[in-house]
């Protein structure tokens, strides 16, 4: 990995990560739940959602964390869906900030310039998209606290619920083990590029 892309790949985390923990704290509070307000979480400064570690692993893995939002579900009209709804809202808030990128980087590949402003300014958008799409797919894993567990615990029936969500104390170390085996990324990848079919099918 180059300076350039090194740097490109730290601004493009941040964003990511910012829009993704955003998107989660704007649903909880148009839901009822003045918590992530409060909390000052909705903004997008990045400074806000950072989790240095989860940043580091998003550079360097593509597989990464922010500092989650704090959400009070009794707030919520429906209780489950609306954990559902905030929990989609992060991942759906990455993909469209890829598909943004992608119909975007079209029109650079056509701008009147040449060189190497041309291919950094591909680069990033390349970068972005990537990122961003890795992020959301790696959140949309049922694996505790993911976005994707959180889904799924509360589509549940109450039994099953119970049963699945003991797999939390382990999951640190059932994330940590997928990371380092590489098991992590062969999970994540048909998922990426599902999510990466569709923002480029919808681009056209």
């Amino acid at each position: 990995m180059s300076l350039e892309q090194l740097l490109f790949s730290v601004l493009s985390a941040l964003f990511a990560i910012a829009v993704h923990e955003y998107a989660h704290g704007v649903v909880a509070y148009k839901l009822g739940d003045p918590t992530p307000k409060v909390l000052g979480r909705l903004t997008l400064n990045p400074l806000k959602h950072l989790d240095p570690i989860g940043l580091l692993m998003l550079v360097l893995f593509r597989v990464g964390w922010a500092k989650p939002v704090e959400i009070n579900s009794l707030r919520f009209k429906n209780r489950r869906r609306g954990v559902v709804l905030v929990a989609l809202a992060g991942p759906l808030a990455n993909v469209t900030v890829a598909w943004v990128l992608n119909l975007l980087s079209f029109f650079v590949l056509r701008l009147p310039i040449s060189g190497q402003l041309w291919f950094s300014l591909y680069t990033l958008f390349v970068v972005s998209i990537q990122i961003n799409i890795w992020f959301a797919a790696f959140n949309l894993i049922p694996i505790p606290p993911l976005d994707g567990s959180k889904v799924v615990s509360n589509l549940l029936p109450l039994k099953a619920r119970l049963q699945y969500e003991r797999i939390t104390p382990y999951a640190p170390l059932i994330l940590i083990l997928g990371v380092w085996s590489g098991l992590l990324s062969r999970v994540i990848s048909p998922i990426a590029r599902f999510l990466l079919w569709i923002v480029q099918g919808i681009s056209f």
